[in-house]
């Protein structure tokens, strides 16, 4: 690692097991242990959403494997790939686990560690900067302001068997949770819809789809609870996608950095109806 700070880097050693995130897309949302990672690295198994301008990081002759999981589509068993990596560690050689976002965020990052350990292999989790977040700021959404929440909750639109998560309250959510950011909810985003909606969420709460976040393609809608499925359809969102339930979302009238930085100017500067200036801390 010549080229960075002087600094006490940890070497990927022969056997071992890093399960590291790789942040939700734009490939300077890495951290550096993470390119350090990829840079020691004999054998990159990485996920559907790792972008090859994130692979490109990989020291010259590693072994790429993929091993992305994609709703929908002919994917490899999640103890299949636990058990690949078992075996490449057991072989010698120096294993990146590559997950989009955070590997413990949704990434099934705790269940490949667990299988791991159980099986006497020595693992180091590097956490990743997660789409929940760092999606959102993309958009221009903030997951938390002082003038709306103190609170955020993060779920995901699907459970273990590809179905809505049965065991959430849903009615819980609605009534306590003041921003909901959901990961994984486009396939189920009706029936999540009703379940918020029924629980006491109201119909014309502001709702933002983005689509492909953080990446040059990303895309994003602004609607309501009540409008969220059929004006999602209707652009054409498809997965990976980040929802947001919550009055932050009207934040994005002002700071839509990215609009800005192309030339447009910000659509209210004061969308939440304080009518005074944000105060200092």
């Amino acid at each position: 690692m010549t080229d960075l700070p002087h600094f006490d880097w940890p070497e990927m050693l022969p056997g071992w097991v890093w399960l590291v995130g790789a942040g939700p897309g734009d490939p300077g949302l890495l951290t550096l242990h993470a390119l350090h990672a990829l840079r020691q690295a004999d054998v990159v198994v990485y996920d559907a959403l790792v972008s090859e301008a994130v692979l490109e990081w990989a020291a010259p002759g590693a072994e790429r494997i993929y091993a992305g999981k994609r709703g929908g589509k002919p994917s490899p068993k999640q103890r299949d790939i636990s058990l690949r990596l078992v075996a490449l560690a057991r072989a010698g050689r120096r294993v990146l686990r590559l997950k989009g976002g955070d590997p413990f965020v949704f990434g099934r990052g705790g269940e490949e560690a667990q299988t791991l350990v159980q099986h006497g292999v020595p693992i180091r989790i590097v956490p990743g900067i997660t789409a929940g977040i760092a999606g959102l700021a993309y958009a221009g959404i903030p997951v938390t302001h002082r003038d709306v929440n103190q609170s955020v909750t993060f779920v995901t639109g699907h459970d273990a068997t590809g179905k809505a998560p049965a065991s959430l309250d849903w009615g819980a959510i609605a009534r306590g949770s003041q921003v909901i950011v959901i990961y994984m909810g486009m396939k189920h985003l009706g029936a999540i819809r009703d379940a918020l909606v029924a629980g006491g969420r109201a119909a014309d709460e502001p709702v933002a789809i983005t689509s492909t976040a953080t990446l040059a393609e990303q895309r994003t809608v602004e609607t309501t609870l009540a409008r969220c499925v059929e004006d999602g359809e209707a652009a054409g969102l498809a997965p990976p996608a980040i929802i947001c339930v919550g009055r932050v979302v009207r934040l994005r009238d002002v700071l839509d950095w990215q609009a800005q930085a192309a030339g447009e100017a910000p659509r209210d500067l004061d969308p939440l109806g304080r009518g005074r200036p944000a105060e200092s801390a």
